[in-house]
């Protein structure tokens, strides 16, 4: 009993002792964490403020910094503007030594006009005292003198220059008749004849007034641009809600045409844009011949052409000869040959195929050396086309004498098609009124007996009074009749004239 309570005792001892241990331990922790966290508090304090006074240096240097850069950028643009002063003040002093010399120049021009005004009437005093002696001496006027020299000797010039005129005319006249069709045909059908019916203008609507602006952008870079790209003169003027587009080359205006009409739909109308939309436009004009050539091909019954020659005939679309279109000319021409080829008998399908191509290389004059012949006769070369219609196109042209019954019938084909009134753009109204008007002038000159146009008006056949005009007055009335028309009127291609005298003809073309 008393070992138990004994142990008991000894247990609750140890208990307790284990208490009064566990309490000081828990104290004496408590301290050293309060401890821990003012020293950790303190230390953070420092290293803040250290943080700080860091920052604010950094910020300071890196404010002096950027203010040296300003200061540097300042001084620059300081230095540029006074080259640029110093350059203006050099450009006002060189403008004021033109002008200094502009106006001594002037006054010296002044001087000059003074002194001619004095010699001219200098002269002119000296001339009249000449003309005052000269009448005293003669006893007759200025005028009594003209007429009497100009009546004794009219006669005898007119018959010698007659005369002369006949002599080179006969001289020339082999080399004239061999180079002078073909050297003016040539002439008159590249690019686009001077003479040609057909407007040279194309009309562009616009949806207002205000998009003639943007047309010409800013300085005109615009409307600079649309012309470089397509090689068109673009007009802007006071025509209302409209352009007009102004070239040669039809062609050209419609790609320019396209293009003006793509960009005004787009709304976006700067430089870069006006080059991607004008390449687009010359991409599908390209793929827009093949279809028209196709067309044409089918439409007069032509095919197995290369495709290449297929795409020339389409570009005949936007060529013309004398205003008539050269695809329309050559369709009709190949009707016209076939319809006769049937009637007597000959190769249909050839005769077409000649008359379809007899001007083929008028599509290629605006771009390559020679003429229009020598072109078509390397085209059909080119691409193994029969010999038929190489002769066709020689012969047309007196180049060749005709060997196939094909190439007789595509040169009258030809001739109808380009000589009936209207073909070339002629009303009927305006081709009376010009034949009429070549009859009147023949029939105002002295000795003609009658005058006639025949030829749908390219040739005037005029009958003389063989008492009234020698033969050598017929060289002379047939240029003076030639003069008066080439003045008074004007007309495509030439004008032959032929006077008749006593079944003997002159002939002067014009």
């Amino acid at each position: 009993m008393l070992v138990v309570l004994a142990v008991v005792i000894g247990i609750a001892a140890g208990m307790l002792g284990t208490l009064v241990v566990l309490r000081r331990m828990g104290t004496s922790g408590l301290e050293a964490a309060r401890r821990t966290r003012v020293l950790l508090l303190e230390e953070a304090r420092h290293e803040a403020d250290a943080t700080r006074r860091e920052a604010q240096i950094e910020a300071r240097e890196q404010a002096v910094k950027v203010r040296a850069d300003l200061e540097e950028e300042l001084r620059t643009r300081r230095d540029g503007a006074l080259k640029i002063e110093e350059r203006v003040l050099a450009k006002e002093d060189e403008i004021d030594r033109k002008l200094d010399e502009l106006q001594r120049r002037e006054q010296g021009v002044a001087d000059r006009e003074i002194h001619l005004k004095q010699m001219q009437e200098d002269l002119k005093a000296v001339r009249d005292e000449q003309r005052q002696e000269l009448q005293r001496i003669s006893r007759m006027t200025v005028g009594e003198a003209r007429q009497r020299l100009l009546t004794e000797s009219e006669e005898d010039i007119r018959h010698v220059l007659a005369g002369r005129v006949r002599q080179l005319e006969e001289e020339a006249a082999n080399e004239a008749k061999r180079r002078a069709r073909n050297l003016v045909a040539d002439a008159l059908q590249r690019v686009a004849a001077s003479a040609a019916a057909e407007s040279t203008v194309t009309l562009v609507e616009l949806p207002s007034d205000d998009m003639k602006g943007r047309i010409i952008g800013r300085e005109g870079r615009n409307i600079r641009a649309l012309e470089l790209a397509t090689g068109v003169d673009l007009i802007v003027d006071d025509t209302p809600e409209a352009v007009l587009i102004s070239a040669y080359d039809p062609y050209r205006r419609e790609i320019a045409r396209l293009a003006l009409q793509r960009l005004i739909a787009d709304g976006r109308i700067h430089p870069a844009r006006i080059e991607e939309v004008v390449e687009k436009v010359k991409k599908e004009m390209e793929q827009h011949l093949k279809e028209e050539g196709d067309r044409a091909c089918f439409e007069v019954g032509v095919h197995g052409l290369h495709p290449e020659l297929v795409k020339l005939v389409g570009r005949l679309k936007y060529r013309t000869s004398y205003g008539q279109n050269c695809l329309q000319h050559s369709k009709e021409v190949a009707w016209l040959s076939g319809m006769m080829a049937a009637e007597v008998g000959a190769d249909v399908k050839l005769a077409k195929r000649c008359g379809l191509l007899h001007d083929i290389g008028k599509a290629l004059t605006h771009e390559q050396e020679g003429s229009h012949v020598e072109l078509s006769v390397d085209v059909v070369t080119k691409y193994n086309e029969p010999r038929a219609v190489l002769n066709t196109i020689l012969a047309g042209h007196d180049e060749q004498e005709p060997e196939t019954i094909e190439a007789v019938l595509v040169e009258a084909a030809d001739g109808v098609s380009a000589a009936r009134p209207g073909a070339r753009r002629d009303v009927l109204e305006s081709y009376v009124k010009r034949v009429k008007t070549m009859e009147e002038i023949a029939r105002s000159f002295k000795g003609v007996e009658a005058a006639y146009a025949i030829q749908a008006g390219r040739e005037l056949r005029i009958i003389t009074k063989s008492d009234q005009v020698s033969d050598l007055d017929t060289y002379q009335l047939a240029k003076d009749i030639s003069k008066r028309i080439e003045a008074e009127m004007q007309y495509p291609g030439h004008i032959k004239v032929t006077v008749i005298r006593e079944h003997r003809a002159t002939e002067y073309a014009r």
